[in-house]
């Protein structure tokens, strides 16, 4: 899928881990692969990290450490009376990077807008289907192609996008990673040259850094874009060195080879902030780890089953085991820091003899099942073989046999897909713009089944509920519906909540300009290092 660096690219990249370049280098071990490069085809932030907060921009952006949105691309926007139309005025003079694998002859402009969501709104554009076997997920689970009757340009600088119901959280939707802006002329020119999957393994945006080179599961190489509406950053080297193990994550930072590293193992943070060459960022996450049963297949189809198997969960272990008492047992499918989240809702009680009865009522015996672990740390769950052995180990107190299975990160996010996937899946979700429907509608909607919705739970009084609060900006409103909603999902339980974890990001001591993200986000522009 992806192109591989030549062996001499690979050793320049080791030169630069081992500092004997002279440019000013940042590396960041990152905790896994991206899936790709074109990130309006994923939802996985170690894809988001590696492509949308490098490379690309979107219209609007997000305030560094808030959920709240600022001008990108575009420098402003008006609404129309009947919340319908959003036009865009488009900042001028932003230039594409130029790599060694294109030279843009033009401005960053409206024909770049409409491109880039039109390719994921319409079946017929040739760009649409481009990547075999890849979607526009997160523009399909939130629904674009239906809310989203057109996206027009005025001129060149001015864009036009027209809505077919009111969307609340539509300005903040288009900040998030997906609505990246690519540019049109690149595109023509892969098209004509019959090199259309390069957009995905060679990306080209109006972002702080350029795109060098990647060679698989081992390292990506970035430079400052020197012409980047926002000014050229202080690093002139981004280097992620993707360490999928978070004990060699944390032993080369501690030995300098790396700047900055993602979730650590809980067990280490009282160690990284003794190191007087480190500092440690922390902060309430905003997000949820789960079990996703298959809700459409025997005997998870029945929500008596879930709520059973619910009441085998020992939560707190899980939380003392693998975050070493650095989360809280998850009740609700939100965190308890965003807001409309419901106090009122009761958590399925860790009960192991109410939940071999619950079973036996509901006929089930001698159940066999498989429980998916991710094969990278994520904040929300730092290790989930951990997770799955102890979730084995409660299940079979109450008669209940699991296999535990895991791929490859991509692998496993695109199995995990599947309709007729077997047994329950462990994902989770860090919020990409601070509002409930992210979490509730895109994880948990209809539309989102067979994408982000791993339980395949589709359920009208759920959907109309999240449907009904998205079309009101009334916040009072807003928020009595997706307390309704909360208590009809944990009624259902198409998951078993786990965890809201605490955000940990620990550092080398010289850098300087990082902000935490509450979205989960590891953007690097702003940052530097001192001496």
């Amino acid at each position: 899928m992806f192109k591989k660096t030549t062996f001499a690219a690979a050793l320049l990249a080791a030169t630069v881990l081992s500092g004997a370049a002279s440019a000013k280098t940042f590396v960041y071990c990152s905790e896994g692969s991206p899936e790709g490069f074109d990130p309006g085809l994923y939802t996985a932030g170690t894809t988001f990290d590696a492509a949308a907060h490098t490379v690309y921009n979107r219209l609007l952006e997000f305030k560094k450490g808030t959920t709240e949105t600022e001008p990108g691309l575009a420098e402003s926007y008006t609404i129309s009376d009947d919340g319908l139309e959003y036009t865009f005025k488009l900042r001028p003079g932003v230039k594409y990077q130029t790599t060694e694998f294109f030279t843009p002859s033009r401005d960053f402009n409206a024909d770049d807008v409409v491109f880039s969501f039109e390719r994921q709104l319409k079946a017929d554009n040739p760009w649409n289907k481009y990547v075999t076997g890849a979607s526009w997920e997160y523009s399909a689970g939130m629904g674009f192609p239906e809310v989203i009757k057109s996206v027009e340009k005025v001129d060149d600088l001015t864009v036009k996008i027209t809505l077919t119901r009111k969307e609340a959280p539509f300005l903040a939707n288009i900040a998030m990673p997906f609505a990246s802006i690519v540019s049109k002329e690149y595109a023509d020119k892969l098209q004509a040259d019959g090199k259309m999957n390069q957009m995905n393994q060679m990306p080209l945006g109006t972002g702080p850094f350029s795109f060098v080179a990647y060679q698989q599961d081992a390292i990506i190489r970035y430079k400052a874009n020197p012409d980047y509406w926002g000014g050229k950053q202080k690093i002139d080297d981004l280097v992620f060195a993707i360490t999928p193990d978070a004990s060699v994550r944390y032993q080369k930072l501690k030995a300098g080879e790396c700047h900055l590293m993602p979730f650590p193992n809980a067990a280490d943070v009282a160690a990284m902030k003794a190191d007087t060459n480190l500092k440690v960022m922390e902060q309430e996450g905003l997000n949820v780890a789960y079990l996703a049963y298959n809700t459409t297949q025997a005997p998870f189809d029945k929500p008596e089953v879930r709520k059973a198997l619910n009441q085998a969960i020992n939560k707190q272990a899980i939380v003392d085991a693998v975050f070493q008492g650095a989360a809280t047992p998850a009740t609700n499918p939100i965190p308890p820091t965003m807001w409309s989240y419901n106090k009122a809702v009761e958590d399925d009680k860790y009960d192991p003899e109410a939940s071999k009865k619950a079973l036996e009522a509901a006929g089930v015996s001698g159940l066999k099942m498989k429980v998916w672990a991710m094969p990278v740390s994520r904040p929300y769950m730092l290790n989930a073989r951990r997770a799955a052995e102890l979730i084995q180990s409660d299940f079979s107190k109450v008669g209940v046999e699991v296999e535990i299975v895991s791929y490859e990160w991509a692998e496993y996010l695109d199995k995990s897909k599947a309709k007729d996937r077997d047994g329950a899946v462990m994902l989770g979700w860090t919020g990409d713009n601070g509002d409930p429907d992210n979490f509730l509608d895109t994880l948990l909607g209809c539309d989102a089944v067979g994408g982000n919705n791993r339980a395949q739970w589709c359920n009208k009084e759920f959907d109309d509920l999240v449907t009904k609060a998205k079309e009101t900006n009334d916040l009072a409103e807003r928020t009595k519906l997706y307390e309704q909603a909360q208590v009809v999902f944990k009624k259902d339980a198409p998951w078993a909540t786990i965890d809201h974890s605490l955000s940990v990001v620990p550092m080398r001591k010289n850098v300087e300009g990082f902000v935490q993200s509450p979205l989960g986000d590891f953007a690097f522009d702003g940052v530097d290092i001192t001496e």
